[in-house]
This record gives C-alpha cells, structure tokens and sequence, in this order.
C-alpha cells in the first residue's frame, strides 16, 4: 500500500507543476498611433524566458510561474516598458502593452546658441546640429578645414572666389557670404577682411559640435546673420584627459598633422590645439594653373581654463593661423617661369584673436556672463601690378544675464563692437579703404511655455551703428509639440548689413578699383525673414527609424548693395532701387536599420534680384541641390559612407549658365581602441568645370577668370591615421 501512494504521488508531481506554469499573451502597440509592433520582445525578469512579437504585434510567452513576475518588453527605436503581473492572471486572456517612442539621444542634446538651459527639442528656434561623431567623419575626409563639412547640408553652399587660391565663402538659402555670421563661442572672429578665408582655416579637430541657425538671428548676434549663422563650438576639458593626433595625405600632395589635448584638473584646465596644413601645387586638367594652390598654414590655439568655485568660472584663449597660399601658372609656382608664365595670386594671412569669458551663477536658475574677443586679421595679396595690404582689428565685447522659472526664461544684456581697418598706401594702389566703426547694442530675450504644446521665444534688440544710426531688430519664434511623432516650427525677425567692401564680387577681383564705401550715401542692408518647418519622426516595424524634416524659408533684402562699374573704370558699392528676394524648401529625411543610416537631402532655391523693374535670378546659385549619404558604422569598430550630391545649373555674372553635376565620394575607416586607419576617396568620378570648358579668357599671361561654380581639382584621395590616449 506504501508503494502505491508513492507510485501515484510520483504520478500527480508533474501534473502539479505544469498546473503551476502560466502563460502570457500580450500585444504590443505604437502609443501614438495605436501601429502593431513586429519584433517587440517580452522577458521574465531574473529569467531567459521569453518571445518576440510576430506581424500581428502579438508576443506569447509560457511557463511563467505563479506569482508576482515583472515581464520587460522591449522594440528597437522605443523606450523599454516594465509591467508587474500576479499569476495566474484573473479575467485577462491578452493584455494591451504601449510602447513610448525613444527620442532620447534628441533630448540630451543642449546648444549653446539661443543661450537657452532647455534641450534642442525644446527651443522654438530652428537649430541643426553637428555633433562629435559627425565631426570626427568629416576629419578623416577633410582635417584641413570645415568646407566640406558646411556644404554637404541641405540649404548651404561654399561658393569659391578664387579659382587659383581656392578662397571660399559661405552662402545660406541663396544669399552672399556677407550675410552669414561665423562665430567661434558665440564671438564674431571671421568677419570682415577675413570673410574670404574663414572656412579654409578652421580645422574641425578641435570643435566639439557645429550650430547651424538660417534666417535672422537678430537678437543675440547682431544683424549681419540676415542669411543665418554658424557657431564653432570649442571642446572644453574634463577630468579624463583627452589626447589625439591625425596625421593625413592627400593624392594631390597635401600634408596635415595636428594633435589636440584637454584636461581638467582641481581648479584649472587646458586645451591645447596644434596643425600644421600644407599643399604643394596641383593641376589635374593640365591648364596650366593651379586648382590646388600652394599653401603652408600653422594653427596654435591654447585655452586656460579656471575654476574659483563651484558658481564661478573663468576661460581665456588665443587662436592664432600663420598662412602663406600661393597660387597661379604651374611653371611659375614650380620656379621655372618667364615672361609668358608668369601669373600668380599670393594671399599672405596672420591671424591672432583672443576670447575671454568670465561666468557666475548667483543660483541654479541665474546667471552672469561677462564676454570679450579680440581679433587681428593681417592680409596682403599680390598679383602682378597690384598689391592689397592691410590690417582689420575688431573687438567684441558683452555682458548678460540670464534667469529663469519654471516655465520661462529671459536673458538680456548689452554689446559693443569696435571695427578698423588700415589699408597700406602702395605705388598699385592709392585708394586706401581704411574705415572705423562703432556699434553698440542691448538685447532681451524671452523664452515661455505658454501650455505643453506651445512653447514661445520672443527677442527686441536695438543697435546704433556709427554714421548709419539706430535700427530696431524684433524677433520671434514658436515650437507647437502636436504629439511625440509631430513638432513644428515657426518663426521670422528683422536683420541689416553695415556696409562693406568685403563681399564675394570684390575677393574675386582682390579688391582691384573697388573704391571705399561711401558712409554719406550708402544705407544699411535691411531684410526680414520667415520660416517655418513640420518634423516627424517615428519606428517602423520596430527595426526601422524614419524621421523627415521639411522647411519652407523666404527673406526678402531691401536695397542691396551692388558692387557697380563707374565710368572712369573704378567699381563702387551702391543700394540699388530694389530687392533680393530668396525662398525655397529644404527637406531632410534619415532612415536607420540596425548598422546603416541614409540620409536624403533635397534644396529648392528660388533668388530673385528685382532692381528697376527689372528682374534677374541671383548669380552662383542653383534652384535644385540634392544630397545623398548611406553609413555604415559598427561602434568603435568600423565606419564606412558613401556620398553623393547634385548641383543644377546656375546662372553666372556674364549671363551664361553653368552645367549641372554630381559629385561621388567614398571612405572608410576601421576604429580600434586607440587607433583608427582611413581612407577616403573624394569626387572618384572626377567631376570637374574644366571637364566642361576653360575657365579664363585673354591670355595665359593675363588670365579673366570665369565664375567657379564646379570642382577643380577633380578625384583627390586621402589617407591617414587617428591616435587617441
């Protein structure tokens, strides 16, 4: 009888034990929009049980046992979701999981330009950021300066100014360079005499992120942002230190080394940036001139960091560029020229700025900042039978304070520009532009969360600009949150230009016969601007990320100033009786799948120059751009892209048109732990405007260059290695 009941006992234990096994059934669901989920995974806590969803977002998992058991369930592109059950479950045979959207790597991104203490995701101002990684890319594709780095986005173009020096400019939305603000921190530092050089001498090793505002950034940054401005946002140190070196060639004979270090100590910190870019003469269409000058630059920036307390912080740097380019006939360049060739363009450049900021927080929610940049920008050109010598000083300097509650945020405060110019008297040139110039300014700025969906940034400033007087800059923008997928931006401002000679018409010709500007006559450049842009973002499938950015933008200018042949043969700045109307779209799309990301960019530019009654498309600007990038990137192991953009036709100054094109590029690079080895092959299809015709006219002793509105220097690959400790 004993054995019986332990026979039968033996029978009934497994029985016991699956009756204590329970199963879950749930589906899986986008929060928002109530989309079944493919792939969601559902995990016992403390166990390796579980499943994953099928096409009908539904996951099952069994043998859970009675009980209180936390299941996770998780899907690629949304936030990670913990629900606690008692089993078995009473009256439920499926439950109902949503999963949130994760955008958490948008929200933790913080910038520096709107002066804001709120992420990107909630500033009302349109801001496109360019982090590390992106940063780190474009070094191995371009370590010697931030060109190609700024044209490859949506809406922004370099335009080259010289076709034998390389000298570039930046053009937003259509507009010249004139109208777009290069910041270094938040200080003014490319401007001016400088403006035809600036991208070419700002390596990217030493940026920590890029903020890209279009249209007036009035308030802040004064008007001359009427196209938009671009903030170089310095590394700043921390306890882990931070040592890296690039070394890097090029097909074309070009040369780049530079080392960064950083580090924060107890009370103080130090970066310290250091570049050597040189190239040697390159002619891939065997013109005879060089579409590649020869160029020797060396880049010193320290910056001192000091730390008195937890509330208060001081920083002082210097950046300094030494730049001899020298370009012009092949023989010439290469010491075997003569009379005949014997053409050549020689920009000698010494550049010395300092930035100064001195910081305190009163509390967690106010603050004071005290600002000063200074800035010498040392320039002479040489072409045969003229020189261009002179020196710009510019100082910067402001102080602001900045609080905020619960749902609002003001900052205000005042700056103060100095602007001089000495230009040196020569037996070529005896029509010195020196200039000075005083503007003083006070700004307030307010940003408000008028309910959760609406958020407001309002922003008045008033400048008094020395022999042009008191201009009033209103500004405004708002950021409507429609749900998780859906935000949208709207926003428009006032803006001026002070009156300069330093424009892209007057760097192609350096300056010859341009007389001074003349402050009796001459007005300021006056615009205002609209823009407004949906953005959506979403998972499909749980595997795909999707999200899609379309921006519409109009800025109108008020009587331009044009640079206009007198008939003594000298050329002058005058307003002209008219406008420079620029409006388009730009659309940005990025699609992500496990390893790969694709990015599509579409530009739609439509300027109009109306003057007399008389209208013409603004020159040196194509109404269609699109750009194209696919990347595959295993972290910290491999990255790997390959690019594609077209350029339409363009109408150039002597009313012809220019032909469209695409331009190709690819790289590579494999990362280890302290060493990364790339190589990058930029325009391998070797497109070229000299491919499509000669790009002088009259002799090449005395050579009338076109418009460039292609490459020169055609298929480049570039090679090199990263270190990091």
């Amino acid at each position: 009888m004993k054995y019986n009941i332990l026979f039968f006992a033996a029978l009934l234990l497994p029985c016991s034990i699956a009756v204590a096994q329970n199963k879950l059934t749930a589906v899986t669901k986008d929060a928002d929009s109530g989309e079944l989920l493919t792939g969601a995974s559902a995990v016992v806590k403390g166990s390796a049980n579980g499943s994953v969803s099928g096409e009908d977002g539904i996951v099952t998992v069994e043998n859970i046992p009675d009980g209180l058991q936390t299941v996770e369930f998780s899907c690629l592109g949304y936030e990670s979701k913990r629900q606690t059950f008692t089993f078995p479950l009473s009256g439920r045979d499926t439950v109902e999981v949503l999963m949130e959207v994760a955008f958490a790597e948008l929200e933790e991104i913080v910038v520096s330009s709107t002066r804001s203490t709120r992420t990107i995701a909630n500033i009302p101002t349109r801001v496109e950021f360019v982090g590390a990684e992106e940063l780190d890319e474009k070094s191995s594709m371009k370590p010697g300066d931030i060109r190609m780095l700024l044209s490859e986005s949506t809406g922004i173009q370099t335009q080259q100014t010289s076709p034998i020096s390389a000298n570039s400019s930046i053009r937003i939305q259509g507009l010249d360079g004139r109208y777009t603000q290069i910041l270094r921190d938040g200080m003014p530092l490319y401007s001016g005499a400088a403006s035809g050089l600036g991208l070419l001498q700002i390596p990217p090793l030493d940026l920590r992120q890029v903020e890209i505002i279009k249209g007036s950034s009035s308030t802040l940054h004064g008007g001359g942002a009427i196209a938009g401005l671009v903030n170089l946002i310095s590394k700043t140190p921390d306890t882990e230190r931070e040592l890296s070196f690039l070394l890097n060639g090029t097909s074309a004979l070009g040369l780049d080394v530079s080392g960064f270090f950083a580090q924060k100590f107890r009370r103080t910190g130090l970066t310290l940036f250091a570049a050597r870019n040189a190239s040697r003469p390159y002619d891939p269409a065997s013109s005879g001139l060089s579409a590649i000058p020869d160029v020797e630059r060396y880049t010193f920036n320290p910056r001192l960091f000091v730390y008195f307390n937890p509330k208060t912080k001081m920083d002082f740097g210097v950046n300094t560029a030494f730049e001899n380019r020298l370009g012009g006939n092949m023989l010439f360049l290469k010491g075997r020229g003569d009379d005949e060739h014997s053409y050549f363009e020689r920009n000698k450049t010494v550049r010395i700025s300092t930035q100064f900021s001195l910081e305190h927080k009163f509390s967690e929610k106010s603050m004071l900042n005290v600002r000063n940049g200074y800035n010498l920008f040392w320039r002479k050109i040489t072409v045969p039978g003229y020189v261009f010598d002179g020196v710009q000083n510019a100082s910067f300097s402001e102080i602001n304070y900045s609080f905020a509650s619960e749902n609002t945020e003001w900052v205000t405060g005042a700056n103060f520009w100095t602007d001089g110019f000495e230009e040196k008297e020569t037996a070529d040139n005896r029509l010195p532009r020196d200039y000075s110039r005083l503007t003083t300014g006070v700004f307030v700025q307010n940003l408000t969360n008028v309910a959760e969906w609406l958020s407001l940034e309002s922003g008045l400033r008033g400048d008094y600009v020395e022999s042009y007087g008191f201009t009033l800059l209103p500004r405004i923008s708002a950021l409507f949150k429609i749900n998780r997928k859906w935000t949208s931006r709207a926003g428009g401002g006032l803006g001026y230009k002070t009156p300069t000679i330093f424009t892209e018409e007057s760097e192609r010709i350096q300056y010859r016969n341009v007389l001074p500007v003349d402050d009796r006559t001459n007005r300021l450049e006056r615009s205002y601007g609209v823009n407004t842009d949906v953005n959506y973002r979403t998972s499909i499938a749980g595997e795909i990320t999707f999200s899609i950015n379309q921006l519409f933008f109009y800025t109108c200018l008020n009587r331009p100033l044009m640079l206009n042949p007198l008939p003594d043969g000298h050329l002058q700045f005058q307003n002209i009786d008219g406008q420079i109307d620029t409006k388009g779209a730009e659309t940005n799309a990025k699609i992500g799948y496990d390893d790969f990301k694709l990015f599509l960019g579409y530009t739609f530019t439509d300027a109009i120059v109306s003057e007399s009654n008389r209208r013409r498309q603004n020159p040196l600007t194509p109404r269609h751009r699109i750009n194209a990038v696919l990347m595959y990137e295993v972290e910290d192991r491999w990255r790997a892209g390959l690019e594609a953009y077209y350029n339409s036709q363009q109408l150039l100054n002597d009313s012809s048109h220019g032909r469209d094109y695409w331009v190709f590029g690819a790289m590579v690079e494999k990362i280890w732990e302290h060493l990364s080895v790339f190589v990058n092959f930029e325009n391998f299809t070797d497109t070229r405007q000299t491919h499509f015709g000669t790009i002088y006219t009259g002799t090449v002793t005395s050579p009338v260059f076109k418009d460039i509105y292609a490459p020169l220097d055609g298929f480049v690959a570039n090679a090199g290695i990263k270190l990091r400790y």
